[in-house]
């Protein structure tokens, strides 16, 4: 293409999964296409996100799964947690997944920049670091979102914290980590901290973890985040952080509420934002929301005609599959004359805190706000898994939310061992309508954990109408 004397057809500014997926469309359609990434090709997701996440979660999983173990019978030891071994191996492997983004995004015919990309206006990208600037007819913001801090007046010691992108790259394993926050982030790393061996706070301003999940959710995962040895502070936010005479925990951490705590790593897990900073937004005239996001409609369309947003940038939904399906949407729309956008309800997620969380569609607190009747099917119950182990006193929380009058299940939450896994198969049914007598009328695999999904017949009645 590249008509109308551009340079390109269509310019990319971040290189994660949405930006890389829009990308590799847009070229494959016949486009003219270039991707600027100012850290490294992957983007959140695969660099300083889910993947490193996932890799360790799982190895925080092992501790307790040794012990499982000697509970059924194995002659096992543990002789303790070699981190900077799991660190280099768990790098290794999001190098090799960066290079296979790097080299999709070639054989696809994309031209790749590795630095910070600006727009100059509506039409013209500017290169940082080389000073290169090419005209493009249209452009796409994927540049995600960024961890949130304080700003130093705000809170004094501030920068001895470090966030969820640094966290990757420790190279030992802290003595004592706090956390602030309350957030999927906070408690996943909570939980990640733990299950290793570190001793663990948390502090969140609030008084349960996991604002925005349902109740039944925010309740049995807070409940597990003490269980696990999670020193868990509610109601109270940091002041203030001085550096103390201490080798092990040279940080003192001064609380809101009068508590002072010692800490050599502190992990500042309070929220993300837009990276939208000096993006050259106002230059292209593209309208940012007061937090700072692209806006944009159904289409990914900002109110400049040619340039677009996908992905946590916009802060519709921030999850990466959620990204690749709007680029991909984008691509096929705009330059592969197959218009389609991606349907941002019911879209499944999971929490990969220990137990881990599922969930899909609606809270019961939305549920009642939007319908006029629902009934709620739930059930708490010890996993047959857990009735040979010393400890075994973890429990499972599966909650169904139900339109009561279609009988359509509208919010399925799931808090248990493979939680996600069982959560996505169960997107698909609730995505299609499904009712809670098709529930029923679906055969049970028993013994699982997830039969008791279709098993569960009694509604559920509060002891109080809600408010």
């Amino acid at each position: 293409m590249a008509d109308l004397g551009y340079d390109y057809d269509l310019f990319v500014i971040g290189a994660g999964s949405g930006g890389v997926r829009a990308a590799r469309i847009a070229a494959q359609s016949g486009a003219k296409v270039a991707i600027a990434e100012e850290f490294r090709i992957g983007g959140t997701c695969v660099i300083r996100g889910c993947v490193p996440k996932k890799f360790m979660v799982y190895a925080s999983e092992y501790g307790s799964k040794l012990q499982e173990a000697r509970d059924y019978g194995w002659d096992v030891e543990a002789k303790g947690f070699d981190f900077p071994a799991f660190m280099s191996k768990m790098h290794a492997e999001v190098d090799r997944l960066s290079g296979i983004y790097l080299r999709n995004l070639a054989n696809a015919g994309v031209d790749v920049f590795e630095e910070r990309a600006e727009m100059q206006d509506a039409n013209t990208i500017a290169l940082k670091d080389s000073g290169k600037t090419f005209t493009v007819d249209k452009i796409l913001i994927a540049t995600g979102g960024t961890p949130w801090r304080p700003a130093p007046e705000e809170l004094p010691g501030v920068e001895h914290t470090i966030t969820s992108n640094e966290v990757f790259n420790l190279e030992t394993l802290p003595k004592h980590i706090v956390i602030a926050g309350g957030g999927y982030i906070a408690c996943e790393f909570a939980h990640i901290f733990a299950g290793l061996g570190v001793e663990t706070c948390l502090v969140y301003r609030g008084d349960t973890v996991l604002n925005g999940f349902d109740w039944d959710v925010r309740t049995a995962v807070h409940e597990g985040l003490k269980e696990a040895g999670v020193r868990v502070i509610t109601s109270a936010v940091f002041d203030e952080i001085n550096e103390v005479d201490g080798e092990e925990c040279p940080y003192c951490i001064h609380l809101s509420n009068g508590t002072k705590l010692n800490a050599d790593v502190i992990l500042m897990a309070v929220g993300r934002r837009a990276a939208t900073d000096d993006l050259g937004c106002d230059k292209a005239g593209v309208n940012l929301s007061e937090k700072g996001s692209v806006i944009v409609d159904d289409a990914s369309r900002t109110n400049i005609p040619n340039v677009f947003a996908v992905g946590d940038v916009t802060d519709r939904i921030q999850l990466t599959p959620v990204a690749i399906r709007e680029g991909h949407a984008f691509a096929d729309t705009v330059f592969g004359d197959r218009e389609w956008s991606f349907e941002h309800d019911f879209v499944a997620s999971g929490v990969f805190t220990q137990p881990e969380v599922g969930t899909v569609g609606m809270t019961e607190a939305e549920a009642r706000k939007a319908l006029d009747k629902v009934d709620i099917y739930k059930t708490r119950f010890k996993p047959m898994k857990q009735a040979l182990l010393e400890d075994g006193e973890e429990r499972v929380m599966m909650k169904l939310v139900v339109n009561g009058e279609t009988q359509q299940v509208v919010g399925v939450h799931i808090v248990s061992p493979e939680a996600a896994e069982m959560i996505q198969m169960i997107g698909v049914a609730v995505k299609m309508g499904v009712t809670k007598q098709q529930f029923d009328q679906t055969c049970a695999v028993h013994p699982t954990i997830a039969e008791e999904i279709v098993t569960m017949r009694h509604k559920w009645v509060p002891e109080t109408e809600p408010a």
